[in-house]
């Protein structure tokens, strides 16, 4: 991984990864570092878990060979995570029933994000979370 700072405009980090499992956990250490680089340590956790489901659904539910994961400062105590594929199917949350043990990633991003979407782009999709620090969840 390597890491500037931009010298004008936002922050911001972004990566490619190989369209595996371990690509959930390899963006959730990069988001985590790049973070703490930023002195943004309480976006931290949030910020994990949200990555964490975003590249995870990517992955097992299109067909793409690389998952694209970026993360922008947007301000003193906030960031914007952003996901892409190349799937055009826009992502909903699930209702999973008590026992199902998947359906529940988009309801955990909605609940931690302060807001979340998805939008088409040129070749796919972009699914994005801000996330804020100042207790407005």
């Amino acid at each position: 991984m390597t890491m500037t700072a931009a010298t004008v405009g936002p922050q911001r980090y972004q990566e490619r990864y190989a369209a595996r499992l371990e690509a959930a956990a390899q963006a959730r250490r990069d988001m985590a570092l790049v973070l703490e680089t930023w002195g943004l340590p309480q976006l931290v956790d949030v910020a994990e878990q949200v990555v964490t489901e975003l590249v995870a659904n990517a992955v097992e539910h299109t067909d793409a060979a690389t998952v694209g994961a970026s993360i922008t400062r947007t301000g003193k105590e906030s960031a914007r995570i952003v996901v892409t594929d190349t799937s055009r199917t826009r992502p909903t949350p699930g209702a999973p029933s008590l026992d199902d043990e998947h359906g529940r990633g988009l309801l955990l991003v909605e609940a931690l994000a302060h807001d979340w979407g998805s939008e088409p782009v040129h070749g796919g999709k972009r699914v994005w979370a801000e996330l804020r620090a100042d207790g407005t969840w």
